[in-house]
């Protein structure tokens, strides 16, 4: 089984690799999806105003107080939201969803909530397409107090080992214990893993951070707007286009935020961001341009001061796919060291 994180790419170098293939998988096979994710009310209002969802008990707190619930209800096809892009890390590599059988909403969904995923393979056909298998899946959505909330019945096309179009034959799973995507609870389920904790980290070794991530220029206006920057080359289109010298860019600050989620699939057991030094941005980033970004790890020693936790030195560097570089930086990260840090009690 293919429970491995990253493939090799060169010595010393790693690219992060998601996804169980159809062969992988067995009938009654269960995974535990993390992380979980809190939902607000403003996430509801928002999912609900921006569909032009005319029922008001999401968006109207006067209204749903008057209701059995007493409070705004979460949007249910919000939560399938949710869960379908939660079971993403395990079931990356299916070619499609071919149908969803049933959607049954068991618990109401608040604002506050904490929702989490589990799916369940319930079925296996080889299919006439020798790229794919079908699976069928039962996913269960569950809040914090592990009640569940929904259950949903899909069935998927999951690409064959060495079918799918990211699969490279010189580029082999970096089968080593440190690299395990998932591991076995005691009831016998797959939890996924998320980032290397502290001993995992081995100077001088490069981590390929996976996928990309394309930037939009409304995704730029609004992070523009909501950090109150005045300068209207970030989000007024009448002043670029009376300025034709000045080129759309992406608001610097969000290029570094983009860089910085990028690498939290591999830096994700991170205490905290100690700072940044030597920020470069040698060009802008144009709107609608992919970002891909890399990580090296440097020096890594233990903290003196907390005996559960390491401190490591990376250099993170991100280009456009045409190659260009377009960010760099260096930062100091305080990590958990292996069993330490709150994921046995938060249910990691």
């Amino acid at each position: 089984m293919s429970l491995y994180a990253y493939v090799r790419v060169g010595k010393n170098r790693y690219r992060e690799r998601f996804g169980l293939s159809f062969e992988d998988l067995h009938e009654g096979m269960r995974i535990r999806h993390r992380p979980g994710i809190d939902v607000s009310q403003q996430d509801n209002r928002e999912d609900a105003v921006d569909l032009v969802n005319n029922a008001q008990l999401h968006f109207n707190s006067h209204y749903a107080a008057q209701t059995e619930w007493k409070k705004p209800l979460g949007v249910s096809t919000m939560t399938v939201q949710r869960l379908l892009g939660m079971i993403s890390r395990s079931w990356y590599r299916r070619r499609a969803i071919l149908g969803i059988d049933s959607i049954a909403m068991t618990h109401p969904v608040f604002g506050g909530n904490t929702l989490y995923a589990e799916s369940t393979v319930t079925g296996l056909e080889a299919g006439a397409d020798p790229e794919v298998g079908i699976v069928t899946l039962t996913i269960d959505g569950l809040n914090q107090d592990n009640v569940t909330v929904s259950k949903i019945s899909a069935r998927l096309e999951m690409y064959r080992r060495g079918q799918h179009p990211e699969d490279r034959p010189d580029e082999p799973p970096a089968e080593e214990e440190r690299f395990r995507s998932h591991y076995v609870d005691a009831q016998g389920a797959l939890v996924e893993q998320t980032g290397l904790a502290f001993e995992d980290m081995k100077e001088g070794e490069t981590f390929v951070h996976w996928p990309g991530r394309t930037i939009a220029f409304e995704e730029s206006r609004l992070h523009a707007l909501r950090s109150l920057e005045i300068n209207p080359r970030w989000h007024d289109a009448a002043y670029l286009k009376k300025h034709q010298a000045i080129a759309p860019a992406v608001f610097e600050p969000l290029v570094v935020g983009f860089v910085t989620a990028l690498t939290t699939r591999t830096l994700g057991r991170v205490v905290a961001n100690l700072g940044w030094t030597g920020i470069e941005l040698p060009r802008p980033v144009k709107p609608g341009e992919t970002i891909y970004a890399e990580s090296t790890i440097g020096p890594v020693r233990a903290s003196h001061s907390r005996p559960g936790q390491g401190i490591a030195k990376v250099e993170t560097r991100a280009f456009v796919e045409g190659g260009d570089l377009v960010c760099r930086y260096q930062r100091a990260l305080l990590v958990y060291r292996r069993g330490m840090g709150p994921y046995a009690a938060a249910g990691y």
